[in-house]
């Protein structure tokens, strides 16, 4: 694997990796998603009030942003995570949940997973808190990770 960076994200990198989050979303998450749940998605994502409450974070491979994960809440939620597919199954998920838990002190992660990740999650060693739900069209299970 070439070499992975790992930075937080400045506010003029923001919008390039929000392209990169629509862009897999559309790919990976959306076919699971009614209308509503997709236009609901991309809302968030363009909602000013709701980006500026996150810390965002690039992974970079041969300065090309390759993933991104962004948390909310002092580190404790994963509020978006998501890897260009063509760089699945290299370790650039696993580099950006490191960095997470390097900012986290609280001993817990959590997350709302959609369907997709739900085995990604698991593999990073999350379990799950509850049964899958459905709110605006956004289908989730609630997941929680520790030590």
């Amino acid at each position: 694997m070439n070499n992975i960076f790992i930075k937080e994200l400045k506010e003029e990198e923001i919008k390039k990796a929000l392209a990169l989050v629509w862009e897999v979303f559309l790919q990976y998450e959306a076919p699971d998603y009614s209308q509503e749940g997709i236009d609901e998605f991309y809302k968030s994502i363009h909602d000013y009030n709701y980006l500026k409450n996150l810390r965002i974070f690039g992974a970079y491979v041969n300065d090309v942003l390759a993933g991104v994960i962004a948390t909310r809440s002092e580190s404790t939620h994963i509020a978006l995570f998501f890897v260009d597919r063509k760089y699945h199954r290299q370790g650039i998920g696993r580099h950006l949940f490191q960095t997470v838990i390097q900012h986290n002190s609280s001993g817990k992660i959590t997350v709302n997973s959609s369907p997709y990740a739900v085995p990604v999650y698991h593999k990073l060693g999350f379990r799950d808190t509850s049964a899958e739900q459905i709110v605006n069209g956004l289908r989730f299970t609630s997941m929680e990770w520790r030590p």
